[in-house]
């Protein structure tokens, strides 16, 4: 994890954020809707790294793209260094495409294979009309020998490269722009274990260099406590818990948090014995039918009466936010 954050000043802030899709059009009832990101708050500050956890289906992915406006937001707002970005049309947020950029999960769905590495890393500078063309190529020699590629690769094809290599063309093409807020979308999700820590370190050391601030969504909690200063726990489309990463990891709050990390493999044998799985029963609500109390009260081994009436509020514990009754 680097140490690179500029305290109290947030990149990004995210307020009450809503993303809901169209899941039944209704013509004598009501239309139905997946609540897929439902009154999310959130800040990324500078230089700092945010990881986003929870289970398949919980809506860390449409957090990140309704943050990038890839999504239209259904409710809340959006702050891009205070500007208020939320209703900003496709021709206003041109310009701030280059602020804001994201790192896709698959390195094979994500590069045109009829370009070369060189035409894909160059593509977003011709697009913005930055440089001149001698320019543009010299930077993207720069990007190749940032992110660990040779200066033949230039002419090479995606189909030319193993997976970690067309990631780290992904990253490079995400840099070409001088990004300061990068979205980066489970990108080693994709990726054989080995490849996995040289993408993580690479990450670190452009943040280290550049002050990048990451916004980083995985499932592997080891991976995301490493490269994270704080970590959100989203469930069902809410986050449940906010903090500092190793307090989140070491010493989760909310019930399902508690679930979650107790899941995470444990590297030393003698620990992982003695260690104590939490198996969460109960059924998973219905996205379309999702009950008026906390969303994990069906599964929540301390789940009470209160649980079942409205949803929590979100309560600042010390340095910590957690959603849930018992901190009420």
């Amino acid at each position: 994890m680097t140490e690179n954050v500029k305290e109290n000043t947030p990149i990004i802030r995210v307020k009450e954020l809503e993303k809901y899709f169209l899941a039944k059009r209704g013509y004598i009832h009501m239309s139905q809707y997946v609540k897929a990101v439902d009154g999310i708050s959130l800040d990324v500050m500078e230089g700092e790294t945010v990881g986003l956890v929870g289970e398949s289906g919980c809506g860390k992915s449409t957090l990140g793209r309704t943050i990038m406006k890839i999504y239209e937001p259904t409710g809340g707002e959006i702050f891009y260094r205070g500007q208020n970005i939320t209703k900003l049309s496709n021709k206003k947020m041109h310009n701030l495409r280059k602020s804001m950029q994201m790192i896709f999960q698959d390195p094979y769905a994500s590069l045109n294979p009829r370009f070369t590495i060189g035409d894909i890393i160059e593509e977003p500078m011709v697009i913005h009309n930055m440089y001149t063309k001698a320019e543009r190529k010299e930077k993207v020699y720069e990007l190749l020998e940032l992110v660990g590629l040779k200066p033949d690769h230039i002419r090479r094809y995606p189909h030319e490269f193993s997976g970690g290599q067309r990631q780290r063309v992904g990253i490079a093409r995400t840099l070409a722009l001088n990004p300061d807020f990068i979205v980066c979308d489970e990108p080693i999700s994709a990726l054989d274990v080995s490849i996995q820590a040289q993408i993580i370190n690479l990450l670190e050391k452009i943040q280290d260099e550049q002050g990048i601030s990451y916004l980083f969504i995985a499932h592997d909690l080891g991976m995301v406590k490493h490269i994270s200063h704080k970590i959100g726990v989203m469930y069902l489309g809410h986050l449940v818990e906010f903090g500092d990463a190793d307090e989140v990891y070491n010493h989760p709050l909310h019930p399902y948090t508690e679930a979650l990390m107790s899941a995470a493999p444990i590297p030393d044998p003698k620990l992982a014995r003695e260690s104590k799985r939490i198996m969460l029963k109960g059924e998973i609500p219905s996205p379309l039918d999702m009950p008026t109390g906390c969303p994990f009260a069906s599964r929540c081994p301390r789940c009470r009466e209160e649980c079942l009436a409205g949803p929590p509020i979100m309560v600042n514990v010390g340095d910590r936010k957690v959603a849930c009754f018992d901190y009420l």
